[in-house]
């Protein structure tokens, strides 16, 4: 079963479950304000993504800048970069769409979903 971890106040979160929707993907949705992964998952999900581990923030966010989180980050190990975003789904950028270890999607690229979900 994909797991889709967004939000629903998000408009980016909207278009891309709306896509997968037009396109017949049977998805389970995860508030990732109120349950985002866990650190473990979030490293599979950097792994199967193919990203770096600072792509997983949500930059434009409101609290990205609250918390000041640009200026900590070079002063932070993975683990607690990890350990951080697992704590607040908001510092997360959305959508997180996940199916396994070798297969997972961040943010919203139509044509990304189209190539890796077969939409």
């Amino acid at each position: 079963m994909i797991k889709f971890y967004g939000y629903k106040k998000c408009n980016t979160c909207v278009k891309a479950e709306k896509f997968l929707q037009d396109s017949g993907v049977v998805y389970e949705f995860i508030d990732i304000t109120q349950k985002p992964p866990s650190a473990d998952e979030l490293a599979v999900i950097v792994e199967s993504a193919g990203i770096t581990l600072n792509k997983l923030f949500n930059t434009s966010g409101i609290q990205y800048r609250e918390l000041k989180i640009r200026e900590k980050l070079p002063a932070l190990t993975k683990q607690e970069i990890l350990d951080l975003l697992a704590s607040n789904g908001r510092l997360i950028k959305r959508p997180l769409i996940v199916v396994d270890e070798k297969n997972a999607t961040v943010g919203f690229k139509e044509d990304q979903l189209r190539k890796i979900w077969k939409c």
